[in-house]
C-alpha cells in the first residue's frame, strides 16, 4: 500500500468540490431521437465537424434565455439571495494533462444566447485542442496549484462567492460529456443550477406512426438546484431542450434558407 497527498493538479476540483456542498440536487433524465442532429452535422460537414456537446449548448442556451428563473444562481445559508443573468454562459468540462497527470479542467463560454452552432465549436474546439498551461484562461486554476493549501482555499472562496462574478467562473448552466465511452447516462453538478449530462449515441427501438423501427438515441440528464427552482420549471427546460434538439435537420434548414 502506498500512501500520498493529493496531487497539487487536483486542488481546483477538490476546492470546487467543497464549494458545492450546499447544492441540492435533483436529477431527470429524457431521450433524444438525434437522428434529426446527426443529418444536419453531416449535411455540415465539409464546413466544420459540429460536436453533439455544441449542439446541446446551442440548445441550451435558447431555451434558458426564454426561463431567466432557471438562468440563475444562489448563494448564502441564513440569508440566501438569488441572482438572475440576462447573459447566458456554458461551462463544459474537459479530459486534458497537466504536469503528466491527467486531471479534469473547466471552461466558461460567454453570451451563448447569441452565438450560432459554428461559432460555439470554434470556442470548443480552442479548449479542446489547447495546453492548459499556455492559455491565459487557465492561469488562476494554475495559480491556486501553486499557492499553499490555506492560502488557495481562502483565494478560491473569495473569487467563486460573489454572485456578480458567477458567470464569470461557473457560467450560468453546465454541459458534461462521457458520451465518447460506453456510458449510456450520468449526473453531474456543474456549480450551476443546471447541468446537462450527456451520454452516448446509440441505436433504440422508438416507434414512429404507430411503428417499430430503429433511431440513434442519446441519453440527456438534468441535474437542477431545488434551491433555485422546482421540478416543473427544471422538467419545462429539459423537454424544450429535447424538442431543439430533436428539431434540428438538414431538409428543415434548406426550406428556411
Amino acid at each position: 500500500m502506498q500512501i500520498s497527498a493529493i496531487a497539487r493538479e487536483r486542488r481546483h476540483t477538490l476546492l470546487f468540490l467543497d464549494e458545492i456542498r450546499p447544492f441540492s440536487p435533483v436529477h431527470l433524465d429524457t431521450e433524444v431521437d438525434m437522428s434529426g442532429v446527426l443529418a444536419h452535422r453531416e449535411e455540415h460537414r465539409d464546413e466544420r465537424r459540429l460536436s453533439v456537446v455544441t449542439y446541446v449548448l446551442h440548445a441550451a442556451a435558447r431555451v434558458l434565455a426564454a426561463h431567466p428563473e432557471a438562468n440563475a444562481a444562489i448563494r448564502g445559508r441564513l440569508r440566501p439571495r438569488v441572482a438572475r443573468y440576462g447573459e447566458v454562459a456554458g461551462k463544459v468540462t474537459l479530459d486534458k494533462r497537466i504536469g503528466g497527470r491527467r486531471v479534469v479542467v473547466s471552461a466558461v463560454l460567454p453570451d451563448l444566447q447569441r452565438a450560432e452552432l459554428p461559432d460555439i465549436q470554434y470556442q470548443l474546439e480552442r479548449y479542446r485542442d489547447g495546453d492548459p498551461v499556455s492559455m491565459p484562461e487557465f492561469a488562476p486554476m494554475l495559480l491556486l496549484q501553486r499557492l499553499p493549501g490555506p492560502i488557495a482555499r481562502a483565494a478560491y472562496h473569495r473569487a467563486v462567492r460573489s454572485l456578480v462574478r458567477h458567470p464569470r467562473f461557473f457560467g450560468t448552466f453546465a454541459v458534461t460529456s462521457l458520451g465518447h465511452r460506453a456510458v449510456d447516462g450520468f449526473h453531474s453538478v456543474g456549480g450551476t443550477t443546471l447541468t446537462f449530462g450527456i451520454g452516448r449515441i446509440t441505436d433504440r427501438a422508438v416507434v414512429r406512426d404507430g411503428e417499430v423501427t430503429g433511431a440513434p438515441v442519446m441519453r440527456l440528464n438534468l441535474t437542477f438546484d431545488h434551491r433555485v427552482i422546482d421540478g416543473a420549471e427544471a422538467a419545462d427546460v429539459l423537454t424544450e431542450v429535447k424538442d431543439l434538439l430533436e428539431g434540428y435537420s438538414a431538409e428543415k434548414e434548406k426550406e428556411t434558407a
